[in-house]
C-alpha cells in the first residue's frame, strides 16, 4: 500500500504534473488550490443531490472536468506539448458543453431579474458557494496568462482555462436557480 505522505514537500516545494518542482506559494499552486476548494464544495452539493439524478450527473461531470483543468494549470510551459485534449488540457468542447448546459437550464428555469439572496435551500446555497469559489479561482488564473503583470507566464493566450472557469461560474449560478425552482415545485406538489 503506498504511503499517503511522501515528505518531498517538507522543503516548501511541490511537484507539477511532469515532475518540475515549484514553491508551494507559486501562482499555479495557489490557483489549483482554489479550484480544488471549488471541487470540494461542488462535492458537498453533489452529496446532497439524489444519487443518479440529473444534478448528480451534472456535478459529477464538472468534477471530472476540473481534474483536467487542474492538470493543465499544474503544467510547466516547457511541458505543455505533453498535454492531451480532454485528459489534461481544457478544450473548446468542454467550454461549449457548459454553455449548452447553461442554455438548457435557462429555458427550464425562470431567471430572476434582481439580485439573488442565497439560502433558499441547502443545494442552491452550496451551488452559490461553489460559484464564488470558482470566481476566485478565475481571478487567480488571470495572473497565470503569458504577458500579464504578475509575470507567472504559465498559460499561453490560447488556453481555455479562464473561459472554462468563467462559464462554470455561470453554470453554477443557473444550477442554483434551477434547484430553487425544483425545491419550490416539490413543496407545492400534493402528497400521494
Amino acid at each position: 500500500m503506498p504511503k499517503i505522505y511522501t515528505k518531498t514537500g517538507d522543503d516548501g516545494t511541490t511537484g507539477l504534473l511532469f515532475g518540475k518542482r515549484v514553491s508551494k506559494d507559486h501562482p499555479s499552486v495557489e490557483a489549483n488550490g482554489v479550484v480544488d476548494e471549488a471541487q470540494a464544495v461542488i462535492g458537498v452539493a453533489r452529496a446532497e443531490a439524489e444519487k443518479g439524478s440529473e444534478l448528480d450527473g451534472l456535478l459529477s461531470g464538472i468534477e471530472h472536468d476540473l481534474w483536467v483543468l487542474m492538470a493543465e494549470v499544474a503544467t510547466a510551459p516547457e511541458d505543455r506539448r505533453k498535454l492531451k485534449e480532454g485528459k489534461s488540457l481544457v478544450t473548446a468542447d468542454m467550454v461549449g458543453a457548459l454553455e449548452s448546459q447553461i442554455d438548457d437550464l435557462k429555458v427550464r428555469t425562470e431567471v430572476p431579474a434582481d439580485f439573488v439572496v442565497p439560502g433558499e435551500n441547502r443545494v442552491s446555497a452550496l451551488l452559490d458557494q461553489a460559484r464564488t469559489v470558482v470566481r476566485r479561482a478565475e481571478r487567480l488564473v488571470v495572473s497565470l496568462y503569458v504577458g500579464r503583470d504578475a509575470g507567472a507566464d504559465l498559460l499561453p493566450a490560447e488556453s481555455l482555462v479562464g473561459q472554462y472557469l468563467n462559464r462554470l461560474s455561470d453554470l453554477l449560478w443557473a444550477a442554483g436557480r434551477w434547484q430553487e425552482t425544483v425545491h419550490e415545485l416539490a413543496k407545492t406538489r400534493p402528497e400521494s
